[in-house]
């Protein structure tokens, strides 16, 4: 009797284990790779601290779309999601990385900002793992990999987007821009959104850098825009320093049109900010929750219900994400048995040819083979506290 008592207690103990084992792996997902033959994309992002709004936006669009897929394909391929917490921090998002690949990632959909994603990228290069980003848009996330795709804009066209649209719907307004010059991204859409703006024969009437996101006096700039006149400043910034920006200009009534890019997103959930400071603020995205498109109203739809708030561009592009890879592997006559590998070379030859994808941040998308998407961006309006289409 002793001896039996024995053998339950280390049993017992065992289960306990693996158990506390289990939840301190710090991933969220949908099961782990090979779970009833399904096929496991991964992600990295930062799920904790000041960048976390992105992480977690990412991580929940991807398994949205994860948990939809396998739903309505029951006998398809099935898919699971884990999502590891990078901090958008470089060093971290590799150990993520490996922690994936450990589990059995066989697809990466990561990572989330730009500079962990170049860290990230080269280990999946290495690895020949196909990586399709959704939100890192610098150039070095793809340049000189054939594996590594994104779904979001690259920065330069981001800047030439925002230029051209400014050239065409702004004609008379007297630009300004406030950019972070430490930052690639920030200067990277600056660089090109100057030189196309330029070539379009307009001048900007004042230009103004800071090199900290974390920097919260912006005094300088703003009285520079003011004194040029400037009725219309573009911020390819992100919405922290935006914020302050809004507020410090507020406070001294300076009141242009302020325009951003997907970096701003964001900004009407950020703690202890007034909203209303935002009313009017204008940015140039893919994605906007209130269009009335039936696929953008079903998704925003699913995800209230499932979050308990509505998507932003983030959820948005790696809920595209995984569709995007989804029909692809299908087109490619993929299945769960395939190794990463194969999986890798399949979908670089599907991506890079006339695939197109269809989703919530664009119809009809395309990608070359630098990795580049094209698709059409669209300008919305925060009014009452909502983003809006601009008409």
């Amino acid at each position: 009797m002793k001896k039996n008592w024995t053998k339950v207690l280390v049993v017992a103990l065992s289960c306990m284990m693996a158990f506390m084992l289990a939840a301190c792996g710090g991933g969220s997902g949908s099961g782990d790779a090979g779970e009833g033959g399904a096929v496991l994309l991964g992600n990295t992002g930062p799920l904790t601290g000041p960048a976390a709004i992105y992480g977690n936006a990412v991580k929940n669009g991807g398994q949205l779309a994860v948990d939809e897929i396998n739903a309505a394909n029951p006998d398809g391929i099935q898919l699971a999601w884990q999502a590891e917490d990078d901090e958008a921090d470089g060093e971290k998002a590799v150990n993520a990385y490996n922690k994936l690949m450990d589990d059995g990632m066989k697809v990466f959909i990561g990572s989330t900002t730009s500079g962990s994603c170049v860290a990230a990228s080269e280990k999946a290069f290495e690895d020949r793992v196909f990586e399709l980003t959704p939100s890192a848009s610098q150039v070095a996330v793809t340049e000189g990999k054939d594996n590594v795709f994104q779904l979001c804009f690259s920065d330069p066209n981001q800047g030439v987007a925002a230029a051209d649209w400014v050239v065409e719907n702004m004609a008379d307004a007297k630009v300004g821009v406030i950019y972070n010059n430490a930052s690639d991204y920030s200067a990277g859409i600056f660089d090109k959104f100057k030189a196309e703006y330029e070539a379009a024969g307009k001048q900007l009437v004042a230009v103004e850098a800071f090199s900290d996101d974390a920097n919260t006096d912006f005094q300088a700039q703003i009285n520079s825009m003011k004194n040029a006149g400037a009725d219309f400043v573009f911020l390819p910034i992100y919405y922290t320093p935006a914020s302050n920006i809004l507020i410090q200009a507020d406070k001294i009534g300076y009141a242009p049109t302020f325009f951003g890019v997907d970096g701003m997103d964001g900004i009407l959930t950020l703690e202890g900010f007034d909203t209303k400071l935002a009313e009017g603020v204008m940015l140039l995205t893919p994605f906007i929750a209130t269009a009335e498109d039936e696929a953008t109203q079903k998704f925003v739809a699913a995800y209230k219900e499932a979050y308990g708030e509505e998507p932003n561009q983030f959820a948005a592009d790696a809920y595209d994400c995984v569709y995007a890879v989804y029909k692809a592997m299908n087109e490619a006559g993929l299945d769960a048995s395939a190794s990463h590998e194969d999986i890798c070379e399949a979908l670089i030859k599907v991506f890079a040819g006339d695939f197109t994808a269809s989703g919530v941040t664009g119809a009809e998308m395309q990608w070359n083979e630098a990795g580049e998407v094209n698709k059409t961006p669209n300008a919305m309006v925060i009014e009452n506290g909502v983003y809006v289409p601009v008409k």
